[in-house]
């Protein structure tokens, strides 16, 4: 009753907290440089001022800035995320597109990074001051400290040119009528596997260094020495006294990975060509294409919000001292 309590007091800020979030989006997305008019005009081989003038009126930026966020927010609480000036289709329908393989990227990231972390932080910090833990500890440093862009293009060097083991960009060289079958779901998963570890890389590195400093830190308390004095297996111990306590750190970080996994997405999804969110904003932020950046900023912002809240769930049901607060 607790947990319920606590989820609808959190799921009523939600609403407010949106509402804001789109409100900022608005006024960054307006004060950035460049006229989308001017761009459309560009595109269409029209650059005298009467068409500029007639692509403002059409889309409304030629109304009072406080009309114009007023028209957006009345559109966000309908559901309504307008249509694009490039692509001449909606918003709603060009991000639905596009969050399929986004999610396939970042979920597959996220469980790499947060699976391959914990499993080489545990045995990092289990076999703390010898060999294996410095070897680990010197290969996260090193991941932390790769550039993102570098790894996914080093990759591609090896991979892809040399070895010509895995394909260099692309989501599938399939057609649609494949869709469905183990060959598909192979040929996905070959597009996908470097595009994975390369946003993936950074994250297992802050999850393994985590991990080992949390459960070294554990290992050194109280109730952990009280159960070894009482006989029990190390394995007991772990389980039952180190893990969870040593988890809580991992599970805060692996909330606040989601936002900054879909910002990496822009990177990664341009290098490999994944036609994902993070290959649309790019193409929406170089030609001003302003409702698909708002529509963009705001379904990333909703995911944020909604994996955050999540993650306080967790926290929750794993820490019994917070679910009595």
């Amino acid at each position: 009753m607790e947990v319920l309590r606590h989820l609808l007091s959190r799921v009523a800020g939600i609403v407010f907290a949106i509402l804001v979030i789109a409100t900022i989006n608005f006024v960054l997305v307006r004060a950035a440089p460049g006229d989308p008019a001017t761009v459309i005009a560009g595109q269409s081989g029209a650059t005298d001022e009467q068409f500029i003038a007639q692509t403002r009126a059409e889309y409304g930026l030629d109304k009072p800035y406080l009309v114009q966020l007023g028209t957006y927010l009345g559109k966000v609480v309908t559901f309504d995320l307008g249509y694009s000036f490039r692509q001449r289709r909606a918003v709603a329908d060009l991000i639905a597109e596009r969050l399929g393989p986004t999610l396939l990227l970042t979920l597959s990231a996220f469980f790499m990074s947060l699976i391959g972390g914990v499993t080489f932080g545990a045995l990092a910090g289990l076999r703390h001051g010898r060999w294996s833990d410095i070897a680990i500890s010197m290969v996260a440093l090193l991941l932390y400290a790769t550039p993102v862009f570098w790894l996914g293009l080093m990759l591609v060097l090896v991979f892809s040119i040399q070895l010509e083991w895995l394909p260099a960009y692309g989501y599938s060289d399939m057609r649609a009528a494949g869709f469905g079958t183990l060959q598909y779901a192979w040929d996905v998963a070959k597009h996908l596997l470097m595009p994975a570890v390369t946003l993936s890389a950074i994250y297992m590195a802050v999850y393994t260094r985590l991990m080992r400093s949390s459960l070294i830190e554990v290992a050194g308390e109280d109730h952990v020495k009280t159960a070894r004095a009482k006989g029990l297996t190390e394995g007991a111990i772990l389980r039952g006294h180190m893990l969870r306590n040593a988890a809580l750190p991992v599970i805060t970080f692996a909330g606040l990975q989601i936002g900054a996994l879909v910002g990496g997405a822009v990177v990664v999804e341009t290098v490999f060509s994944w036609p994902g969110l993070g290959r649309l904003t790019f193409d929406a932020v170089t030609t001003r294409d302003y409702p698909v950046l708002l529509g963009l900023f705001l379904v990333m912002s909703i995911l944020v919000i909604a994996v955050n809240l999540l993650t306080d769930l967790i926290h929750r049901l794993v820490d019994p001292r917070l679910a009595a607060r």
